[in-house]
């Protein structure tokens, strides 16, 4: 096959490709993180990075991801990097339909697959609801604040039922139209500093739960 005819990097492996390599297995003691998601996760180590240093936090988010791309890529920016936690954020991009038109119940179903692999390689998980959004600034029309509360229901029946930690950002950051509340964003999608103040104490408490903090 020439260079002309190179299949695209459809998921993204190659992102973290050099990154993961240099990241060595976690000592006896150590526990890590890893944070899986799109660009709402990609963003909050660039806009908030304080909340990162000095902790054993690894980011894996990616912009415009889908749960479909995030679930081919799950071993090597997840499981090889056997980390102790993994928070999964996603779904938001498969309802704008970023990688095409595709069913709540199958973005559940991708949800749960990675649920059930992090499980088999002994990662505990914490599932978070999807961020609210009115309109979506690069697919204006879908009006998606439905389905985002639909979505985040059977994601928290779904945590609910296999004692998985649910991290509800929905109901803390919404306002009256179920959109993302313009003080905690800019373009009513991705959060802004003030944001992901909102987020942190959030998963802050859910981690002391877990005894990790």
């Amino acid at each position: 096959m020439n260079g002309k005819n190179k299949v695209p990097d459809w998921a993204y492996l190659n992102k973290y490709k050099d990154e993961n390599k240099q990241i060595l297995a976690p000592a006896i003691g150590e526990k890590w993180i890893v944070f899986f998601g799109d660009s709402i996760i990609a963003g909050w180590k660039t806009i908030h990075p304080d909340f990162f240093i000095g902790k054993t936090y690894i980011n894996r988010g990616i912009n415009g991801q889908t749960t479909s791309q995030m679930l081919i890529r799950f071993r090597p920016d997840v499981i090889e990097l056997k980390p102790k936690i993994v928070i999964i954020l996603a779904g938001t991009n498969d309802i704008a339909g970023n990688t095409g038109s595709i069913a709540l119940e199958t973005i559940l179903g991708n949800l749960i697959s990675m649920c059930e692999l992090a499980k088999a390689n002994n990662i505990e998980v914490i599932l978070c609801s999807i961020l609210p959004a009115y309109d979506y600034p690069w697919r204006r029309g879908i009006l998606p604040a439905e389905k985002i509360e639909a979505l985040n229901v059977m994601i928290h029946k779904y945590a609910a039922a296999n004692d998985i930690p649910y991290a509800d950002y929905h109901t803390a950051m919404k306002d009256n139209q179920k959109g993302l509340k313009s003080i905690y964003s800019e373009d009513g999608v991705h959060p802004n500093k003030k944001g992901y103040h909102v987020m942190e104490p959030i998963l802050v408490t859910i981690l002391e739960n877990l005894q990790f903090m």
